[in-house]
């Protein structure tokens, strides 16, 4: 939790400071402060409230970016300072924040702490050579050129930060999570970063009026992406309904595609897989079991993992043409054909769900000390069984040390289905 006390530490110490400072020598350019600040807080009231959302509020983000790199106002140049950028951003973003802070569904505190940070470093990194009059002779390609390296150098400082608070916050490695970041920045972060620049640049021309103009784009790409993401939502509920097949039918315990699910997407994300791979991961371990469904004498209790080797890749086999079937990712259907492979030759994901799944079977009802006997037996089954990385992995996400809340989630009991 290092990383996630500097961080909001920083933020606090920044934001007290550049408030000190402008309550001290009062709001320059009252009318572009209203203005941005009324943006920014339109911007933190349409922020979505969805898990796993990498740009949460992109008009606020690209509206405040925009305020710490504006150097004039239809032609006639600014005075505020980078503290008073600061300030108007961080109490725009509370005021459109109160919904969220009311119903606490983001995680609000890190958001802003990221937002006075990068913000901070932006205004920072510009309001002084603006106003000091370096940027006098810039013009043209020279000055848009200054304004996105400046955009790019946040938006990069911005991925470092929401990789240390990810990180604090569930224990995975840094390295993978900052490189699903910077791959974000690719995605809605290069359309807030080129929405903040050509506002930036619009109202230095145009004036204020630009910036209901320049937002308009980056709004209709907002609801995009909100609709993707509700697909697919869809698509993974969808694919999570037809694991539960096999525990309707009786085939394998209630909760067992879940738990396998859960677990195997904590050891990916501790082994470093990027998020594409972990979207096989996930969709295979739900649908790992399926090929059950072909057989005519169910297997005990669903546990695949002691049968003969042979039985094994049979039932791998037929679960694979299941899937293939539903129209899911050929890539998922791979990894289930090839859970009982020999373990040198499986593609990661699917060792990982063989580990975990053999894991799960080997401790579900072996009473309080079955997990550590379960890991033990993988430990001593690695020579060709199970890839030993995997085990390894394995047992740090259930020692904690990577896994955290996705470990736990795993591992609690089946609650039964929410209609």
């Amino acid at each position: 939790m290092t990383a996630l006390r500097i961080v909001h530490t920083g933020a606090g110490l920044t934001a007290g400071a550049c408030l000190a400072v402008s309550l001290w020598t009062g709001i320059e350019d009252r009318g572009v402060a209203l203005a941005f600040g009324v943006l920014i807080a339109v911007g933190e009231l349409t922020r979505w409230s969805g898990p796993q959302v990498r740009q949460a509020a992109p008009l606020g983000t690209a509206g405040s970016l925009s305020y710490a790199l504006l150097g004039a106002d239809a032609g006639h140049p600014t005075q505020h300072g980078a503290a008073q950028v600061v300030t108007v951003v961080l109490a725009a973003s509370l005021l459109g924040g109160v919904p969220h802070l009311w119903s606490g569904r983001t995680p609000t505190l890190d958001h802003l702490a990221r937002r006075v940070l990068t913000v901070g470093f932006a205004a920072v990194c510009f309001q002084p050579l603006y106003l000091g009059g370096a940027l006098a002779g810039w013009d043209g390609p020279g000055y848009a050129l200054l304004v996105v390296a400046l955009l790019v150098l946040t938006a990069l400082c911005d991925a470092v930060l929401a990789a240390a608070l990810a990180h604090s916050r569930t224990g995975w490695p840094f390295g993978p999570q900052l490189r699903e970041e910077l791959r974000g920045l690719l995605g809605i972060g290069s359309a807030v970063c080129a929405t903040g620049a050509v506002m930036a640049l619009a109202v230095a021309v145009a004036g204020l009026w630009a910036l209901p103009v320049f937002c308009l784009p980056l709004l209709l790409t907002q609801l995009s992406v909100r609709r993707y993401a509700a697909v697919r939502a869809t698509y993974r509920q969808t694919i999570a309904s037809l694991a539960r097949a096999t525990e309707i039918a009786g085939y394998t315990p209630a909760g067992h595609a879940r738990r396998v699910a859960a677990l195997s997407l904590a050891v990916g994300r501790d082994l470093g897989l990027p998020g594409p791979a972990l979207t096989v991961l996930e969709y295979a371990a739900l649908m790992h079991d399926i090929g059950q469904l072909s057989l005519v004498d169910p297997v005990p209790a669903g546990a695949t993992a002691a049968l003969p080797r042979e039985e094994q890749r049979r039932i791998a086999l037929l679960g694979g043409a299941v899937v293939r079937q539903t129209g899911v990712d050929a890539a998922v259907a791979v990894v289930v054909e090839r859970q009982a492979d020999p373990c040198a030759d499986q593609p990661p994901a699917a060792r990982i769900i063989r580990v975990v799944n053999a894991y799960e079977e080997k401790a579900r009802d072996a009473g309080p000390d079955g997990p550590l006997r379960a890991l033990e037996e993988l430990r001593l089954a690695t020579a060709g069984d199970y890839a030993p990385e995997v085990v390894e992995s394995l047992a740090r996400v259930l020692s904690g040390a990577g896994g955290g809340a996705a470990a736990r989630q795993a591992t609690a009991p089946e609650r039964g289905p929410t209609v």
